[in-house]
């Protein structure tokens, strides 16, 4: 059974089977919905049911609340159309063309960072182009079907490389890979680019960017994006860790504000040592400290469930945040 579904505003039409989430329907067709985790963790993808009637999946308790689903909202990324559907996303637009190519890497350099973060630098084929927007992400492709998604850190400007930013994770079986049996010249597949997470160049606005541990590595991309591009829009970035040692490149964004005026940056230690001079607490709730009125600001957002799920919330409650200007990207972790 094929229905047709409407988003407002705009009236964006596309075609949902049955079978397929309204999320997996939509990139499909080239219709571009927010998204992060896919797998109705992140909240990321968050929209309106208007009319219609839709299964809504298996999903995670905290990101669809009972009172949000008193509401009407759905997680395109698990519900699934059962008429014809009127959803309400401010953030929906008509996805660019770039296609998503699945391609073999080689593995270039593998920079141990910090006691568990790894820069995993890989080198793609001559003779095959890949398009990307600056923070999107690609997944890593495992033997019997499984996937890993990490977000490319570097601007699409720099040719022939990706450079992934992974953090060792418990019993992680490709991190696991990666910290002890990777070497260089080894062979990945990997297919992409995906994601809703990039710079929206339309907008003249100040950006506020908010990151949790590895979500740096988005937002690093974003940023030299802006810079080769010389886009001179205010830019703030937050980067959030648990202690010191997480903040594994704090000298580049340090470097990025003592070199350009428009950009400034906020590290913030929710675990500070007694000797830490800088901001501490959650880092979203740095920014709300600072911006009491975000309505003429855009708000990007990368790093853990929880932390963007919180700034979602509490930025559009006590800062005023409109919806349409929060774009998130929300990592999960697998072992």
């Amino acid at each position: 059974m094929t229905y047709q579904i409407t988003l407002q505003p705009g009236a964006l039409q596309y075609f949902a089977e049955a079978d397929e989430t309204l999320l997996e329907a939509a990139l499909r067709q080239g219709v571009n919905l927010p998204y992060g985790c896919k797998n109705g963790a992140c909240c990321a993808c968050k929209t309106r049911l208007v009319t219609g009637e839709a299964d809504r999946g298996a999903y995670q308790p905290h990101a669809l609340t009972a009172h949000e689903i008193e509401e009407g909202k759905l997680l395109p990324c698990t519900a699934r159309a059962r008429s014809d559907l009127t959803l309400e996303n401010l953030q929906a637009t008509r996805a660019p063309e770039i296609p998503v190519k699945l391609m073999p890497a080689r593995v270039e350099a593998l920079t141990r960072i910090s006691h568990d973060v790894i820069i995993l630098s890989l080198r793609l084929p001559a003779s095959e182009s890949f398009t990307f927007r600056a923070g999107q992400y690609i997944d890593i492709l495992l033997p019997e079907g499984q996937r890993r998604s990490y977000s490319i850190a570097n601007a699409p400007e720099q040719e022939g490389v990706l450079e992934l930013h992974i953090r060792r994770v418990p019993g992680g079986r490709f991190t696991g890979r990666v910290f002890e049996q990777m070497k260089v010249k080894d062979i990945l597949r990997f297919e992409g680019p995906r994601g809703g997470f990039f710079l929206r160049e339309e907008s003249d606005k100040p950006v506020i960017l908010i990151a949790s541990g590895t979500g740096f590595a988005p937002v690093k991309a974003i940023v030299e994006y802006a810079l080769a591009q010389g886009i001179a829009r205010p830019m703030r970035i937050y980067w959030g860790c648990r202690a010191r040692a997480d903040l594994y490149l704090p000298d580049l964004p340090a470097a990025w504000a003592a070199e350009h005026p428009h950009i400034r940056f906020v590290p913030v230690l929710s675990a500070a040592d007694a000797d830490w001079q800088g901001r501490t607490g959650f880092v979203h709730q740095a920014v709300i400290a600072d911006y009491p009125d975000l309505s003429r600001h855009e708000v990007y957002a990368c790093g853990n469930p929880a932390m963007v799920d919180s700034a979602r919330q509490e930025l559009a409650a006590h800062c005023h945040l409109p919806e349409a200007a929060f774009f998130a990207d929300a990592f999960t972790f697998n072992a």
